[in-house]
């Protein structure tokens, strides 16, 4: 997947679902041979074979990387063949789609956890529990997990390359609102008493926060996001409502900027960069944007976790399925753990700024020692919180219903709808998308 610091946005999900369901229909000789058609789970016998290994827009910058990678492998296992193909950032979902109708789906495919999903419900994503579970250890727990799907059993990718932001705040407008710019706050209870006192001392004209809750935020404070059978959301209990509610409350007293019910990254940026705002999350790439665009906040730039009342901030993470239907399953599972073993991990995140999921990768040096640039400190911070981090999102959480979500979000802040009966509308609309993605 082409490299962010943020979550690559699902495309098209309900095609991909579609196709998938479409390629279970087709007859079962058109699929090779073997369990339900296809290859088998076991991983155990002789790596060899021609496999086909498929990346989501990452040949133009990383090519070299890749050629150099299947080399290894093939060096290590003779008999093994691996053809690289590369999809663009466009449609990616649509293709996958594709090939999973067609009888044409790659053997080992770069994915993400909510394009995984209708894959593992249709039977294509082979089970990494069943198949490659003696390699899970080397993993962190939390990125291990991430492409766990609710309501089945069993793990359909091995976790690759993880991602998160640590939050700047301003150290500045912290200590002019009487507050102690070396406690930035941690939990939510922290954000709201701290940003009302910001609010007030300011008389309205600095706000704590630019963006409107997310379901990432409803994770962060502690509210269960979906039903364990993976049947119905469920952030609209008495917790998620009480967090809607203090959003209110900072809506109103102007510790929530009022243009946030529209925000962008950018916007939300700008307003941070101009000092109208105290907190934000962001990237290496910003505080290089501070330093010379606004000399004077980089001069007073604080870098903390995420806010969370858990003690897990938010990941993003991308995997590498197995195609359940290979038909050399030893060989196919053998370089997806290949691609993402702690030495080719490592290798890939000195290229990148991306951090690896595998276990105690987080503890080099590169992610631990500081150098005074400003890279470093980010990267410092990111893959500590890193460590212990989960992906919030649900990967049955599509786009359209984080449309919905925001949309109620929006009609609760400015007084149209109670927070109540905002949820209560948000879970229905997304229980709706999810029958239909079903």
């Amino acid at each position: 997947m082409r490299i962010s610091r943020s979550k690559p946005r699902g495309m098209s999900r309900r095609a991909l679902a579609l196709a998938a369901a479409a390629f279970l229909a087709l007859p079962l000789s058109a699929c090779g041979s073997g369990q339900d058609g296809g290859g088998s789970t076991d991983a155990s016998g002789k790596v060899e074979g021609d496999i086909t290994f498929q990346t989501w827009n990452l040949r133009a910058n990383f090519k070299s990387y890749f050629d150099g990678l299947i080399a290894d492998f093939e060096k290590k296992y003779p008999d093994t063949h691996v053809k690289w193909i590369d999809q663009p950032a466009e449609g990616y979902a649509d293709k996958i789609g594709a090939d999973a109708a067609g009888g044409t789906l790659p053997d080992v495919v770069n994915v993400s956890p909510d394009l995984v999903a209708p894959l593992a419900k249709a039977g294509l994503a082979m089970d990494l529990d069943k198949a490659a579970g003696k390699y899970r250890s080397e993993y962190l727990d939390g990125a291990w997990a991430s492409h766990r799907i609710p309501g089945m059993s069993g793990t359909y990718a091995f976790p690759w390359y993880l991602n998160t932001g640590p939050l700047f705040y301003n150290k500045s407008l912290f200590e002019q609102a009487g507050l102690d710019p070396d406690q930035p706050p941690k939990t939510y209870d922290d954000l709201f008493t701290d940003a009302l006192k910001m609010a007030k001392q300011s008389d309205g004209k600095v706000a704590t926060l630019a963006n409107v809750p997310t379901i990432e935020d409803f994770g962060r404070y502690g509210v269960e996001l979906m039903d364990k059978q993976g049947t119905g959301f469920a952030f609209n209990d008495a917790k998620g409502v009480q967090l809607l509610t203090k959003y209110k409350e900072l809506y109103d007293a102007k510790a929530l900027d009022p243009q946030a019910l529209t925000a962008t990254p950018e916007s939300s940026g700008k307003k941070f960069l101009t000092e109208a705002v105290a907190m934000n999350p962001g990237s290496a790439l910003d505080l290089d944007n501070f330093k010379k665009q606004a000399p004077n906040l980089y001069k007073n730039i604080g870098i903390t976790d995420q806010i969370t009342s858990t003690g897990h901030v938010n990941m993003y993470v991308m995997g590498v399925m197995v195609n359940s239907r290979t038909k050399h399953t030893p060989a196919a599972v053998a370089f997806a753990h290949f691609v993402t073993d702690a030495q080719n991990q490592m290798s890939f995140a000195r290229k990148v700024a991306i951090f690896p999921s595998t276990a105690g990768s987080l503890d080099d040096p590169y992610f631990t020692k500081e150098d005074g640039t400003d890279e470093t400190r980010v990267r410092i911070a990111a893959a500590k919180s890193l460590k212990s981090a989960v992906n919030y999102t649900p990967v049955l959480f599509s786009d359209q219903m984080k449309t919905a979500l925001r949309n109620e979000v929006a009609k609760a802040l400015q007084g149209k709808e109670s927070p109540k009966t905002a949820l209560d509308n948000a879970v229905k609309a997304c229980d709706q998308l999810l029958q239909q993605e079903g």
